[in-house]
């Protein structure tokens, strides 16, 4: 009798979950989780079984043919979750699927493109020519390798033109796998150290042949275990045909041994450097006494991992210091202690080297990071190490919570407010909610841990008894358990915060940069051998450039917003000496740049529209303030943390070491500066404009603005130096600016929440967010008024009467590398059910859907 599975094809365009049968061949190796290939109309497709069914839904079913892995990619609580994320976001399954498995392993099915007709010549298509040409010079070659010869042109469409003239052929192709497992050739000595030490004597018949092979033996007979070739050629000088002459001879034995890629292999080496230094206080191995809160908080906790029973998420709320990071700490060693694993979350690549190294020393051996900036051969390597149960503690950003734990007991978001939680690219989910989902289905205990949570999750927590209309529609997400710790570690309480009004500066006659407040206050820093942060949110050394004849602006050609002015240094470069150096700038780093699509070009030297040589800039980003320091305090040492230097993979760790170290005496940076570093001989932080995304027309700007300088204003003091916040601003009495200058958390969620209540937004309502894009601004209006008549039509149904429509409408940003953006926002107490039918589906077939977006711009 037939067994028959139910499998999910990785083509994130289909929806949906087909029937497979499984061969007599495979019986007994495919079960649930597995990653499988199948035949999905005329082409081989990857695809993960979900589970056993008793009989097909049709008749013709297809047989698996073949298994890509022995072991399952996806656990049980995985498949649950991935269920759970579809069903919320609104999205495919395949989609929410590709997700969990690693870069590399994941295959989609391509098409090779060959040349039936070399001298076609098209007479109009410049497209057509092009890739025409290309086939000529390249052959045959796979659609994403014509991606990248084509960037932001549409050439699919010429490609399925020559196709059905004869002039092209195609074929679908499935790719293997990019990632596979590391082997290494090591030798071992095979015979006894006196057998080879009496075969010593004639092992070549030159002299040097002889020596190096002797130097070889002789290494070999002083290690047990067999090792890396490489260190035998480094400490012998021989090569690998002196240890195949030696293995001929039955001397040693030469064999593959897998190793795993792993990138906290330096880092662990490295951690007893850091144990206990200034760099990080909370880096050792001795217990740091709690707090009364702390104490109450991590009893809680406890319990709640003691419970059988479905629990509410945590949401530890404490300032910056209050020592939320011991609790996780703690909290996964408990759950270690239990059998089980435990999941790390933080929103940037820029908290992991602090983070890492926490965990490393209480946890050594057991840790592993995930992030998008490591190779794809450690990403693999960390999630086979995961599923093989090897690691307890998995770290890094929002991709770190698909790893396959078999046993998972604790999930910790750190600055769950933050909004690089959100993946704001198709598929599109929110890593903080899909946490407390996870949790909820693996019986594990969820912390959500910030000192600005966001105004619904703070709503969520404020009564554990009350349901909020926020919660998806499953009911996986419920009220939280907030978790408060008023007190710092640190006694001297939270910097005061000076508000500066740039107004005023200006009219004193002060039209530099800086405050005479700022000036004055880095001045006495430096002097006392202390160190500052200057903020800003914003990259480059420009804003715009802009003719002062005619008030021309230069624009990105792809996203029509203006193109920023760059004069930058390549990147970090640590030299021999151990200070950060610079590459020498060259010419084609001193240019314009879009900071949406990466368009660049360099600055004319006269204005293209009048021809004018008045070309100017405009406005200031971090390039430009730390070109301003290095100007007035020509001594001071100065980096720059922002997205142009932190490219590279080490970069962030390089940076922030080097800072710690007192490498450097100002730290100049956008919003990485705000993510919970711990800096305690930073004693000044100067946020150098208050005011950048204020006023845009967001309803979520002022939370992600006042959070963004709360955060940072926390970097100072966090040490018994104490330290000083000057803010500057030319909205001096902005209920944010001022909430912030206050630290007022408090005071800023009762203002937010009354305005929220006001305008009929989260929490009091939730949103979903339809963007439609095309190249043709027209095309994309009409696309958007012709849903918004059809959406209109559906909602006067009584069954709608609580969801409305808001738009069509261009987006802030109306034109993004290329392509002309239009939205329609629903808004009501479940505007998703509205687009779950299948017929409004159809309508959505070519528009981005966000359920729950944290931004309308």
């Amino acid at each position: 009798m037939a067994t028959f599975v139910q499998i999910v094809v990785n083509v994130p365009a289909v929806s949906g979950i087909f029937d497979y049968s499984i061969p007599d061949p495979l019986l007994g190796k495919v079960g649930v989780g597995h990653l499988v290939i199948v035949q999905f109309g005329k082409q081989a497709v990857q695809g993960v079984v979900f589970r056993f069914i008793d009989q097909p839904s049709v008749q013709d079913v297809k047989e698996i043919a073949e298994l890509v892995d022995p072991e399952p990619v996806l656990t049980q609580a995985q498949i649950t979750l991935a269920e759970a994320m579809a069903e919320s976001t609104l999205l495919s399954l395949a989609s929410i699927v590709s997700l969990f498995l690693p870069a590399g392993l994941n295959q989609q099915v391509d098409i090779i493109y060959d040349l039936r007709i070399p001298d076609y010549a098209p007479q109009k298509s410049t497209v057509e020519s092009r890739l025409i040409r290309l086939l000529q010079e390249r052959g045959p070659l796979r659609g994403r390798q014509i991606d990248t010869h084509f960037r932001k042109v549409d050439w699919r469409k010429s490609a399925g033109y020559l196709v059905r003239r004869g002039v092209l052929g195609s074929q679908s192709v499935l790719p293997p796998a990019r990632v596979r497992p590391k082997f290494i050739k090591t030798a071992q000595l095979a015979i006894s150290p006196e057998s080879a030490a009496a075969a010593m004597d004639d092992l070549g018949k030159t002299e040097s042949t002889q020596t190096r092979r002797k130097k070889a033996l002789q290494f070999l007979m002083q290690v047990k275990d067999a090792i890396n070739v490489s260190w035998v050629y480094a400490e012998s000088g021989c090569n690998f045909a002196d240890l195949q002459e030696l293995e001929e001879r039955g001397l040693i034995r030469l064999f593959e041994s897998e190793i795993f890629r792993d990138p906290l292999e330096k880092a662990g080496k490295e951690v007893k450097r850091y144990t206990g230094s200034q760099i990080d206080r909370y880096t050792t191995q001795q217990e740091i006494e709690l707090t009364p809160e702390q104490n109450t908080a991590l009893q809680e906790i406890i319990n709640a991992l003691s419970s059988s029973t479905a629990h509410r998420p945590f949401l530890l709320q404490g300032v910056t210091g209050s020592g939320k990071t011991e609790i996780y700490l703690r909290a996964t060693a408990e759950v270690i202690r239990r059998g089980k694993q435990a999941i790390i979350l933080v929103p940037e690549i820029a908290l992991t080297p602090q983070t890492v190294r926490r965990f490393l020393v209480r946890f050594p051996g057991q840790v592993g990071l995930v992030h998008s900036k490591l190779s794809e051969g450690e990403r693999y390597d960390t999630w086979r190490r995961a599923r093989a149960g090897s690691l307890n503690v998995i770290i890094g950003a929002r991709s770190a919570l698909f790893a396959p734990l078999q046993n998972l007991g604790l999930i910790v978001a750190d600055e769950c407010h933050d909004s690089s939680y959100y993946q704001s690219e198709p598929p599109f989910y929110h890593a903080v909610t899909a946490s407390q989902i996870y949790a909820r289905l693996a019986g594990a205990v969820c912390i959500l841990g910030s000192a600005t949570p966001s105004i619904v999750q703070r709503y969520q927590a404020e009564d554990a008894g009350r349901r909020t209309v926020t919660e998806e529609s499953s009911e996986v997400v419920r009220s939280m358990t907030r978790l408060n710790l008023p007190n710092r570690i640190v006694e001297a309480g939270l910097p005061p915060v000076q508000i500066i009004d740039m107004r005023d500066e200006l009219k004193a006659g002060q039209r530099g940069i800086f405050s005479r407040s700022l000036l004055k206050e880095l001045e006495s820093t430096l002097g006392r051998g202390e160190q500052a942060i200057l903020f800003l949110n914003r990259r480059g050394t420009a804003t715009y450039i802009f003719c002062r004849d005619c008030g021309y602006v230069l624009r990105c050609p792809n996203c029509d917003t203006p193109l920023t002015y760059h004069v930058e240094k390549p990147g970090p470069v640590e030299g021999s000496n151990g200070e950060i150096e610079h590459a020498r700038l060259q010419p084609s780093m001193f240019g314009l740049r879009c900071h949406h699509c990466g368009y660049e070009r360099g600055k004319p030297n006269v204005c293209p529209s009048c021809g004018s040589r008045q070309i100017r800039e405009y406005g200031l980003g971090s390039e430009k303030v730390e070109a301003e320091v290095g100007a007035l305090f020509p001594k001071a040492r100065t980096l720059r943390w922002d997205w142009e230097t932190t490219r590279q993979k080490e970069s962030h760790d390089m940076i922030l070491t080097h800072f710690a170290a007192q490498r450097a005496d100002v730290l100049i940076g956008t919003q990485m500066l705000a993510k919970g570093l711990d800096l305690p001989l930073v004693t000044l932080v100067g946020i150098v404009l208050a005011d950048v995304g204020l006023h845009l027309p967001d309803p979520f700007a002022s939370e992600r603005v006042f959070q963004v300088l709360t955060q940072v204003a926390g970097r100072a003091g966090r040490s018994e130096r104490g330290g000083k916040v000057v803010l500057q601003t030319f909205d001096a009495n902005h209920q944010v600016i001022q909430s912030a200058a206050q630290h007022d958390v408090d005071g800023f969620f009762r203002y937010e929440l009354e305005q929220r209540r006001r305008l009929g937004y989260p929490p009091f309502s939730r949103l979903v967010r339809l963007e439609y894009r095309h190249h043709d601004t027209i095309v994309a209006q009409q696309e958007a008024l012709k849903l918004a008549g059809k959406l209109g039509e559906l909602l006067t149904n009584e069954q709608w009467k609580s969801i409305n429509v808001i738009g069509p409408v261009p987006c802030f940003f109306a034109k993004i590398a290329g392509l002309y953006r239009w939205q329609i926002v629903l808004r009501g107490s479940d505007p998703a059910a509205v687009l779950k039918d299948r017929p409004v589906q159809a309508w959505l077939k070519d528009w981005r859907v966000e359920v729950n977006p944290i931004s309308l711009l």
